[in-house]
């Protein structure tokens, strides 16, 4: 096939362009309209694009095809729209551009959205955040959930877009820019713990999906696979992606909040002295 063909969406979905094309839109003015003072420095919009991107790739292109028919693919299409995606939009740190667009609303309509907010602000308490992320994926991953939502093209497209939108969610909340010290955004150490809680339970689902000596996903084997890749293999190589990848995107997270932990401490204790200091 061509390369035209593999990029052509394998399962047409107007909602899902017009939303990837409505937040692309939407950013590409915003950084043209804000001041340059403001704007984000090429890394961060590079961060932003690829993570939009390769989150529409899994979705809208020929990608789509082989997760639907190959179990190791379907676990890679959620591996990029519930961490690698969402984690390169939350570093990327789109707040900017999301103020400027809040600043130009209009009363009536910041009043409108009031209730998305409220609806957020429990979504992004620290154990719902959790218990959302990671009981997504053991709740699709069920076998009998599993079997259902890879034969319904509904459940099928409600799956991946919960995947996208409660890794975007749990990120955000992980990778909030906004200091504690000085907000009232999550602390550093209980995004750690969130972290070191969700690779943990991650591992034990994949680390139950590769030890298992039975088929556990039969689905594959009513639909077909695209390619004659053993079925054994195929669930070897779905729970190792879902086992290690996750488990590391964990530690990293960790790692990225204790850079971010002592560059702040160093920071603030400085800003605290100099207070101190005026005030003597």
């Amino acid at each position: 096939m061509s390369l035209l063909v593999y990029l052509l969406p394998y399962d047409f979905s107007p909602l899902t362009v017009l939303s990837f094309m409505l937040v692309l839109g939407f950013y590409g003015v915003g950084l043209l309209r804000m001041p340059d003072e403001e704007r984000p420095g090429a890394l961060r919009i590079f961060a932003f694009i690829l993570g939009v991107m390769i989150c529409y790739g899994v979705m809208q292109t020929r990608f789509d095809y082989y997760a639907q028919y190959m179990f190791f693919v379907h676990r890679g299409q959620h591996l990029i729209l519930h961490h690698i995606g969402p984690i390169l939009i939350a570093l990327s740190n789109p707040l900017p551009v999301m103020r400027f667009w809040h600043s130009r609303m209009s009363p009536g309509l910041k009043n409108a959205f009031r209730p998305v907010g409220w609806v957020y602000q429990v979504l992004q308490y620290p154990i719902i955040a959790l218990f959302l992320f990671v009981g997504l994926i053991y709740f699709w991953l069920w076998p009998p959930i599993h079997f259902d939502a890879m034969l319904s093209r509904d459940l099928y497209w409600i799956m991946n877009w919960s995947m996208l939108l409660d890794g975007l969610l749990f990120w955000w909340l992980i990778f909030d820019p906004r200091p504690p010290a000085i907000t009232s955004s999550l602390g550093y150490g209980r995004r750690m713990l969130l972290l070191a809680a969700a690779g943990v339970l991650q591992m034990l689902l994949g680390a139950w999906i590769v030890f298992s000596r039975d088929m556990v996903y039969d689905v594959y084997e009513v639909c077909g696979r695209a390619w004659p890749l053993d079925p054994e293999v195929d669930q070897l190589l779905g729970g190792i992606l879902t086992y290690i990848p996750p488990a590391m995107m964990s530690v990293l997270g960790i790692l990225l909040i204790l850079r971010r932990t002592m560059h702040e401490d160093g920071k603030y204790t400085n800003h605290s002295k100099k207070l101190q200091e005026r005030a003597s």
